[in-house]
């Protein structure tokens, strides 16, 4: 089997996921009982924070001018270490699970929790571990320090 690193963007991803996370959550009850107004505000705060850090993310990544393409880490011109990067080394996948948390509290179903950690599982193996691998050669101590100093998640 050919190996899935680097090859399904992380958005088709988290994608995928949410369609299985409304599919449980239809399928397999129980739904929790967790009143609509919780559920709908703090799946909004969630979604909200979650596309704030994908857009801070993409305006450092513009702003030093290097590719925002998650499949081609080889294209990166520069170590991208200010703004929301001083935080985390990759907000634009913390984005996408904070929005899945969202979902995940809006359908209320226990079921539906396994979709950010099947996310992150697999973002973690096919995506952040490969591209971690590109940029250590292409950019070295500049980027290993960076690595050494801010979490990969948070």
């Amino acid at each position: 089997m050919p190996s899935l690193e680097l090859k399904i963007p992380p958005p088709l991803v988290a994608a995928t996921v949410a369609g299985a996370m409304v599919a449980a959550a239809v399928w397999l009850p129980p739904v929790l009982d967790v009143p609509y107004g919780v559920r709908l505000g703090g799946a909004l705060v969630l979604a909200g924070v979650g596309a704030c850090f994908d857009m801070a993310g993409l305006r450092a990544f513009f702003k030093a001018k290097t590719t925002i393409s998650p499949l081609q880490p080889n294209r990166a011109a520069a170590v991208v270490t200010t703004g929301v990067y001083r935080f985390t080394r990759n907000p634009m996948y913390l984005g996408l699970v904070l929005i899945l948390l969202g979902l995940a509290l809006y359908l209320a179903s226990p079921w539906a929790v396994l979709g950010p950690l099947v996310f992150v599982a697999y973002i973690t193996r096919y995506q952040i571990k490969p591209e971690e691998r590109v940029l250590a050669a292409r950019f070295g101590a500049p980027y290993t320090d960076y690595c050494a100093q801010v979490r990969r998640w948070l």
